[in-house]
């Protein structure tokens, strides 16, 4: 007995529900996960994009929860809107929900990594 195959075979096209956008998520570039998304926090705009677990090839410190996001975890990229490209955090997903009813404890020695 064969594999079963769960996609149409022969002269039937698939359907485009992109709207003729090439990445099916209005210009996002491939490997960035998603939309990005304008959230206010702290007075400020704030630019979040998450970052799928095949865009993550890096390890990053939570500044949430000061743990670390290994390669291959979806995560999500926040930074002030009218910031600089070092002002971006790498953020697990639950963190940055839960980043107002949480406080800037830094739980690492002096001399630990910041990543």
């Amino acid at each position: 007995m064969s594999p079963r195959r769960n996609r149409q075979h022969g002269g039937a096209k698939p359907i485009d529900r992109t709207g003729g956008d090439p990445y099916g998520r209005m210009g996002a570039p491939p490997g960035s996960g998603g939309w990005e998304t304008t959230e206010e926090w702290r007075g400020e705009d704030w630019v979040v994009r998450p970052v799928g677990g095949g865009g993550a090839a890096k390890r990053y410190r939570c500044p949430g929860c000061d743990q670390e996001i290994p390669p291959g975890v979806p995560h999500v990229v926040a930074w002030p809107q009218h910031g600089d490209v070092d002002d971006r955090r790498h953020w697990h997903k639950a963190c940055w929900n839960a980043r107002d009813r949480r406080s800037a404890r830094l739980q690492r020695s002096r001399n630990a990594p910041r990543y």
